[in-house]
């Protein structure tokens, strides 16, 4: 089978009835790759020592996409957003028209039942308004943030969106004072829709720094969301949380969706693997990339042809565990960011097709200890457009000055 070609093999089998939450248990998995040397299709994983794979034979076989240089006009379908800030046109916290803010605003506003929110920090105040609406109407609103990033930094200059939340009778609660972070930027509205990627509900991420947002309309994802959730509500957190990976995926419309959460599901050795199958092109943007494996397994397969390019954030970029030296020294072209504030995407684009995003970062604190999301999904119109917004930081980004590494 060719490596260009991601076949799907659709797996058909019931799910008992006894759910842990109050919405469908509909979901099933299958991932990416079943090991450190991923197969050309994808292959399901159960609970079951032997994966029982049922192919379904009377329905039409799916529409192969292959996969090519030129990225295919985006998107035709209505079960997903991309939205990526723009600090050089949309950079006033007081004219929201058109921003990341105004988009998240109409979702709350547009909500009727619930919003479950997994977000670092915030100092928002027309979305905690709109967020007080939200319950006065009776939705039912819920916050898990950071302690030190969170809660206990609300009383700073600027800050006081909690407060106002709390006073509204929202319940926030905190990470239960871990040095480890919750880092996610995850919202889950009425149990249908998942809002996610590396954006802080903040001036600065939404109006200075370089950032993405996912939006996914789909009962099946938000269950997924809704359970980690949970977890974080309960005060599971860390590697000790229990693990549901082989229930965190979805087809959407023919786009294989998988979830990953850290850190109980080791999402940078899942990440490795999908870079190990990488077979056309590379690309990635990093708010801090120092894992060193994952690193290598790029290097690796620019040896073997594939075409890699990378954007580092200029003002972590030559900090001692940063591998932007690794790649530069391997002679794989990365760039410092154009941004003056700071690019904080977390991004890496496979094969003009496969889009991984979130909020981790390539680094051993996100995936051991943080509380993080990622999102794998195949789609070319999807990829598309975050190959379009790489290039477009790519022209903005800078070449390494002389002297700024020293290879040895």
């Amino acid at each position: 089978m060719h490596h260009k070609s991601i076949f799907i093999i659709t797996l058909v089998f019931f799910i008992g009835a006894c759910a842990p939450l109050e919405i469908p248990a509909t979901v099933t998995q299958i991932p990416f790759y079943a090991s450190d040397t991923p197969a050309p299709i994808i292959v399901p994983v159960t609970d079951t020592p032997a994966p029982i794979i049922v192919t379904v034979t009377d329905t039409p076989a799916p529409i192969i996409i292959p996969v090519t240089d030129t990225p295919i006009a985006p998107k035709t379908e209505t079960w997903w957003d991309v939205y990526f800030t723009e600090p050089l046109t949309i950079n006033n916290p007081d004219a929201i028209a058109g921003s990341i803010e105004d988009k998240l605003i109409q979702l709350i506003n547009s909500a009727q039942t619930s919003i479950h929110i997994a977000s670092f920090e915030f100092d928002l105040t027309p979305v905690a308004e709109a967020l007080i609406e939200a319950k006065n109407r009776g939705v039912d609103v819920k916050w898990v943030t950071d302690d030190k990033n969170g809660l206990e930094s609300d009383i700073k200059p600027g800050r006081g969106q909690f407060a106002l939340l709390t006073a509204a009778g929202i319940a926030v609660q905190d990470d239960a004072g871990r040095s480890a972070l919750m880092h996610n930027k995850f919202w889950i509205f009425d149990d249908q829709t998942v809002w996610t990627g590396s954006t802080n509900i903040t001036a600065s991420g939404i109006f200075k720094q370089n950032n993405n947002v996912l939006v996914i309309r789909s009962s099946e994802i938000a269950y997924i969301y809704e359970r980690e959730f949970q977890e974080l509500w309960s005060k599971q957190f860390g590697p000790r949380a229990p693990s549901t990976v082989n229930n965190q995926w979805a087809i959407l419309e023919g786009t294989p969706i998988q979830i990953l959460f850290s850190a109980e599901d080791h999402v940078v050795s899942n990440l490795i693997a999908l870079v190990n199958d990488a077979q056309v092109n590379i690309r990635f943007l990093a708010f801090s990339f120092t894992d060193y494996p994952l690193a290598k397994a790029m290097i690796d397969r620019s040896a073997s042809g594939v075409d890699v390019k990378g954007i580092y954030e200029t003002f972590g970029s030559t900090s001692t565990g940063s591998e932007m030296k690794t790649f530069w020294c391997a002679n794989v072209p990365v760039r410092q960011d154009g941004n003056p504030s700071f690019l904080h995407d977390k991004i890496i684009i496979i094969d003009n097709r496969i889009v991984v995003t979130g909020s981790l970062n390539y680094s051993s604190n996100a995936d051991d200890s943080n509380e993080e999301n990622v999102v794998i999904l195949d789609n070319p119109g999807i990829a598309a457009l975050y190959l379009q917004e790489f290039e477009k930081l790519w022209n903005q980004a800078h070449d390494l000055e002389a002297g700024t590494v020293t290879c040895q």
